[in-house]
């Protein structure tokens, strides 16, 4: 591997976003290199640019990989939503939302009592993220405290930027996965002493959703956030009907599933609420206003028949919504983004608005960096940025290899890649500098 410390540089075409193609067009935001290098020294990017120009301008003697035409390096993709504890039952057959965390979710995370389980899933998790060139995340961790302590740890030695935190769920759950409101708020305040901007590693509020914690517990978990702004606050909204109806029953008095959290404190800057699929316009045009995002999840939405998220929707132009992108492992079927981007463009498609492979690998990148106000440290390739990267390999099967034969310009070999690929296209990831997979 790669040290972080000494000038290294990587060559090949790259791809990066300097701006939001859903406000301001593909064409005054993508930058496309057939030919660049990136420069990366103590973990940052320290130059990017056409070869030719950035070459006259390295260090003497500096380490330059080349990738070659084939290839193509992007920002580190960037996870917005996932449940590293349910990576042991992906895959699990034939159950919707509610019956689906009462039949498989329920009962895998109550194994995570046991520390050493929870240290061997959290390891398996981070490497099959780097195998797919996911380079940041948000994670939701069980309702054992020690749990974020492991994934924060096994996370800090591979030097990642990573989002977590324990679940908070008082109700509606198994013995021996709840908390209580004081005994959330404690353990959690305690992860955030720890581990908040210890290195690049994030906490995030985490109350699994409003039908398993009490209003007492919601009222904490706000009470923590206002005293701790600058955590991110992540939590389950609206993927299904039936979710949306039994929340309505339990909170009788609110006006709709996002006043339940608004209600007590929990939407702002930093919130990042998971599908959103059932959410209505007020409720858009307030996630609009408190500047918080959604995270589009559509392998879990498509596998647990939750709905079809309408992206164009969300960021209609009158009231834009931040969205990220969400592996939702595991009722997400995929750690490979882009096979989750193959479904984004699926659920798009159904929503009759067309997902452009451009606005596709934005979301990826810099707008799930953006979901998570991270984009002045991650999600894009510019001097100064946090040298988080992935190779992409062009040609990595010998069907995409035929097809990219074929295609007419960069617009249509993204597509094929997004359509067609998968974790095999991923030729190296790089944190912070220091290659941590591929060659």
């Amino acid at each position: 591997m790669s040290s972080p410390n000494r000038p290294t540089a990587i060559r090949g075409p790259a791809l990066t976003f300097t701006g939001d193609p859903f406000r301001d067009g593909i064409e005054r935001t993508l930058v496309h290199e057939p030919d660049a290098i990136v420069a990366m020294r103590d973990g940052r990017i320290t130059h990017f640019g056409p070869a030719a120009q950035v070459a006259p301008l390295l260090p003497t003697g500096i380490e330059i990989r080349d990738f070659g035409k084939d290839a193509l390096i992007s920002a580190g993709f960037i996870d917005t939503h996932v449940h590293f504890p349910q990576t042991p039952m992906i895959a699990s057959h034939g159950a919707q939302l509610l019956d689906w965390l009462d039949r498989y979710t329920f009962p895998t995370e109550l194994k995570f009592a046991d520390r050493a389980y929870t240290r061997r899933v959290a390891r398996a998790f981070l490497q099959e993220n780097l195998r797919n060139g996911i380079t940041t995340s948000c994670v939701y961790c069980t309702v054992h405290a020690h749990s974020a302590d492991i994934l924060f740890e096994e996370a800090e030695a591979l030097g990642l930027r990573l989002a977590a935190g324990k679940v908070l769920m008082d109700r509606n759950a198994p013995d021996g996965l709840r908390d209580g409101a004081q005994s959330g708020y404690d353990d959690s305040l305690a992860l955030i002493r720890k581990w908040h901007g210890r290195g690049r590693l994030l906490y995030a509020i985490t109350p699994r959703f409003a039908g398993t914690s009490s209003p007492e517990q919601l009222a904490a978990a706000g009470a923590l956030w206002r005293a701790h702004p600058d955590c991110l606050m992540q939590t389950h909204i609206a993927e299904t009907q039936a979710e949306v109806a039994w929340i309505k029953e339990l909170f009788p008095e609110r006006s709709g599933y996002l006043d339940v959290y608004d209600h007590h404190g929990l939407c702002g800057k930093r919130a990042v609420f998971g599908h959103g699929i059932w959410l209505g316009d007020d409720e858009l045009e307030r996630l609009h206003a408190a500047d918080a995002a959604i995270a589009h999840c559509p392998t879990s939405n498509f596998f647990l028949g939750s709905g079809m998220f309408d992206i164009a929707r969300a960021k209609h132009a009158d009231r834009p919504v931040r969205v990220g992108l969400g592996t939702d492992i595991g009722a997400g079927t995929s750690f490979s983004i882009l096979q989750t981007l193959n479904e984004a463009y699926k659920a798009a498609q159904l929503n009759r608005n067309p997902l452009s492979a451009a606005h596709a690998y934005y979301l990826a990148t810099r707008g799930s960096a953006a979901a998570l106000h991270l984009e002045d440290k991650v999600g894009s390739i510019a001097p100064g940025m946090e040298a988080d990267l992935v190779v992409l390999d062009m040609r990595s099967t010998p069907l995409i290899a035929f097809r990219m034969d074929e295609a007419r310009d960069f617009a249509e070999q993204l597509f094929i890649q997004m359509i067609l690929g998968d974790d095999r296209a991923v030729q190296a990831t790089y944190v912070a500098g220091r290659r941590v997979h591929g060659s």
